[in-house]
């Protein structure tokens, strides 16, 4: 498989990877930063391998795996940084669903994404730039080139509206009516 025709598929799925990640976990940063994790081993094994039947179950598979790992990780450090006695924190990754516990990998979150990138957090420039980024599949660069700034600058830009997220307690859910307004 070329790099163009990743990119492609790349496109056409990420926003279902994302979703189908942040259904399950909630935090976008994490599920982002794993979504790309499994790109770059799509980069690496489809080339070798081939592509598979199921390119979205695969690179869900893939990041689930990697936030998983990630999460384990992170439970891991903090047990170890534990120094006072304090009882464990209740985020487990143990107690998180496994590879095959999870809704159907065909469901479409798009407009749950879509409505996360929106949260009222946010300005709406980083609205926008986030909705590219999760939901159109556009790379950094390219939202950089359609604000006028440097990548490094969108970069900065995306983080802090990942940032901003979880600091406001942004769930992966529908807004509920009174919000919708």
């Amino acid at each position: 498989m070329t790099f163009h025709g990743l990119e492609d598929v790349w496109r056409r799925e990420s926003s279902h990877v994302l979703g189908a990640l942040l259904r399950r976990h909630g935090d976008y940063g994490d599920c982002e930063d794993a979504a790309q994790e499994a790109l770059l081993a799509a980069v690496d094994q489809w080339p070798r391998e081939g592509v598979p039947d199921n390119p979205r179950g695969w690179l869900i598979r893939v990041a689930w795996r990697r936030l998983v790992d990630r999460q384990r990780a992170r439970v891991a450090r903090e047990r170890r940084e534990l120094t006072d006695g304090r009882a464990e924190r209740g985020d487990d990754p143990a107690a998180l669903p496994g590879p095959g516990e999870h809704a159907p990998e065909d469901r479409d979150d798009s407009l749950r994404l879509l409505l996360m990138c929106c949260h009222q957090s946010l300005s709406r420039p980083s609205q926008v730039a986030l909705t590219l980024r999760a939901v159109a599949g556009l790379s950094v660069e390219q939202i950089a080139a359609a604000y006028l700034v440097p990548p490094r600058t969108m970069t900065q830009r995306l983080t802090r509206a990942r940032a901003a997220l979880r600091d406001a307690g942004a769930r992966f859910a529908m807004p509920t009516p009174d919000v919708r307004v």
